[in-house]
């Protein structure tokens, strides 16, 4: 982790402060800290049985090559932001509903569910109007569960969720990979 992010991490633990505290680029920061490839690679693929997979609606794979494809259709960044909060929430929310109470992942996954819910406070204030009609199309099929559903394993549910998420937050946040 960053000691910037910990040192505030920190200061807001001791001070029994949410996380919600934070501005939105240092919950995404903190939220690629958290999915770092080590991590990812613990919680879920090793503590999962081989080729474990979890089923998903299709529209909850949100790849890089899709943000592209939205972003040629002139989908605002806001609204491309927004969606891939809803999708990578539903994605955690899945692994984390199949797992039992004392699995080893089972904190991890929890960690980011909050992470994503204190980003999800940065958001709150967007209404289905406020984003692109495409975006808020995709996000009102994702709750409704009427789509196709499709086998995936939780560690490349979270592989998509990183890379879209420097996609998305990295130029936007000023975040450098050097």
């Amino acid at each position: 982790m960053h000691q910037g992010c910990a040192a505030v991490l920190c200061v807001l633990a001791v001070l029994g402060l949410e996380v919600a505290a934070l501005g939105e680029c240092e919950l995404a920061r903190l939220l690629q800290d958290k999915l770092r490839y080590e991590m990812r690679l613990q919680y879920m693929k090793h503590n999962f049985p081989i080729n474990y997979t979890v089923w998903v609606q299709h529209e909850e794979v949100l790849r890089t090559a899709n943000v592209t494809r939205l972003r040629h259709g002139k989908v605002s960044e806001a609204s491309l932001r927004y969606l891939w909060l809803h999708v990578c929430s539903q994605a955690v929310l899945h692994i984390v509903e199949v797992l039992p109470e004392k699995h080893p992942s089972r904190g991890y996954t929890q960690e980011l569910m909050h992470l994503l819910d204190a980003l999800g406070v940065e958001y709150s204030g967007y209404r289905q109007s406020d984003v692109d009609a495409v975006v808020a199309d995709v996000v009102k099929q994702l709750h409704s569960g009427e789509s196709r559903h499709k086998a995936v394993r939780p560690k490349a549910l979270l592989d998509n969720c990183l890379k879209v998420l420097r996609m998305l937050f990295g130029e936007h946040c000023r975040w450098d990979y050097a």
